[in-house]
């Protein structure tokens, strides 16, 4: 620790956290970050979580939003030692009867397997991959920011208001292309049939088509790691296994950036934020949880379709109307006999992950928040079912219900990934309404972590712009 007291405190190490205090070091201040874990990362970690040898991320594993994200595209991470891993195909969907949906990383190459459907998905999905990077400028900035690409705005907006059951069910004629535009529309966490959740479902196109959805080979607490080498590298310091409770344990900063939820931003900060302001966010709702399972297998998942075994990621849900079934039961309080899982089979492209001849399996499913109930014998099934065969290669599992996520990770309240509810509302007042919604009112005190926008995934600009908005109010810059 520097005996001067830095410039600027962030609270955690997530992805929004480092990427805070990276965008704070390269307008050259000075910078601690304090970790409560030993190890760098917050949803970025790896581990041994079944057998020795077997590598398994703890959260997050693909890096669809990392490399559509500006941050990480203005790193040269390659230098640490990263190395991302790009399947050949980001996405496949398999079906009933040995069909699969394979989004691959060409939009015409999608388009020919998708039959009756393929020239109203080029047509859907291609101008909105062309416009990628406005697209992605759009979606990962501030709320309140006048379009920088207002065409390509408005070609993403008017399908991207509706509700994916609706968009897939009006574009598409096919299982296959309902099946993928649902699936991926899924990760919204939200019902199907709710304004806006298709835009999730585009998005997701959007990066896996024009970014990828790669890996990082050895697990992605490498990325994690790289970020803290890249932060060190600037000159900021990160001090981990100290956990902060209050801001009276940390030396005095014109700036402190809490990569937390807002629950934990009002507990720390305590009477340092006003009554009113605290009990906003005591009024701010977080979402479902999941149920996480990791494996360690004695071969690839054996799936039926050829698609998914080149897939990185394979969604398990069956049909349209099957998805949409089982994340109402969700959004219920319920747990569906038949959940939508997302598997991702990282081995198969990155033989680091299991001794020779081995291979992980990672999956969860969406749950109701504070769940206790297991769906590990459910998500298994899931995969059965496309995969016959599966469970006899299950070596070991590692579960993880709600309260263990909460527990590893307190910014997963309820098992909540997504730090918060992303629908019609909350999407917009992300921890409340305030035009500037990383900035509190206490001056130097700010909210860095993805229950601000532009939400939820391992991007960091939730972190750029609340060290911008630091930048601005309490140092002077124009940037």
């Amino acid at each position: 620790m520097k005996a001067d007291a830095p410039d600027a405190i962030v609270i955690g190490s997530g992805p929004n956290g480092l990427a805070a205090a990276i965008t704070l070091a390269r307008a050259g201040r000075s910078v601690v970050v304090y970790e409560a874990h030993d190890t760098v990362g917050g949803g970025m970690r790896s581990a041994e979580l079944t057998l020795p040898g077997f590598v398994h991320d703890i959260c997050s594993t693909v890096q669809g939003t990392s490399t559509a994200s500006p941050f990480f595209r203005g790193l040269d991470l390659g230098r640490f030692g990263l190395e991302l891993i790009d399947p050949p195909a980001p996405l496949a969907h398999p079906l009933d009867g040995g069909r699969v949906a394979v989004l691959e990383r060409s939009v015409a190459d999608t388009a020919a397997g998708l039959g009756v459907d393929r020239a109203a998905y080029r047509a859907l999905i291609g101008p909105l991959v062309r416009d990628a990077d406005a697209v992605m400028d759009l979606v990962l900035g501030p709320v309140f920011r006048v379009p920088r690409h207002p065409l390509a705005a408005a070609r993403f907006g008017i399908p991207a208001v509706h509700s994916a059951v609706g968009l897939a069910g009006g574009r598409f004629r096919g299982d296959e292309a309902r099946a993928l535009l649902t699936g991926v529309s899924a990760h919204s966490m939200l019902k199907l049939d709710r304004p806006l959740t298709a835009s999730f479902g585009l998005v997701l196109a959007i990066t896996a088509h024009a970014y990828g959805w790669p890996v990082v080979r050895g697990g992605t607490q490498q990325l994690a790691d790289a970020l803290a080498a890249e932060l060190r590298s600037l000159g900021g310091e990160i001090v981990t296994g100290h956990p902060v409770t209050s801001l009276e344990e940390l030396p005095a900063a014109r700036a402190v950036l809490f990569d937390t939820t807002p629950r934990a931003l009002a507990a720390i900060a305590g009477d340092r934020l006003p009554g009113s302001y605290r009990r906003r966010l005591d009024g701010f709702r977080y979402g479902p949880g999941i149920v996480k399972v990791d494996w360690a297998l004695s071969a690839p998942i054996p799936w039926r379709g050829e698609g998914a075994r080149r897939a990185g990621t394979v969604h398990v849900g069956g049909t349209l109307d099957e998805i949409r079934a089982a994340e109402a039961e969700v959004a219920a309080g319920r747990h569906p006999e038949r959940p939508f899982v997302i598997v991702v089979q990282q081995s198969r492209f990155d033989p680091s992950r299991a001794p020779d001849g081995r291979h992980t399996g990672w999956a969860y499913c969406h749950v109701p928040s504070g769940s206790t109930f297991d769906m590990t014998d459910r998500i298994e099934a899931q995969v059965e079912r496309f995969a016959r065969g599966f469970r006899d290669t299950i070596l070991a599992r590692s579960v993880r219900l709600p309260a263990d996520l909460e527990a590893y990770n307190p910014n997963y309240v309820g098992g909540d990934i997504n730090a918060g509810i992303e629908d019609l509302r909350q999407l917009f007042t992300r921890p409340v309404a305030r035009l500037d919604p990383y900035s509190t009112p206490t001056r130097g005190i700010f909210l860095c972590s993805s229950s601000t926008p532009p939400g939820g995934g391992v991007h960091g600009m939730c972190g750029v712009w609340a060290a911008r908005s630091a930048l601005r109010r309490e140092f002077g810059s124009r940037s």
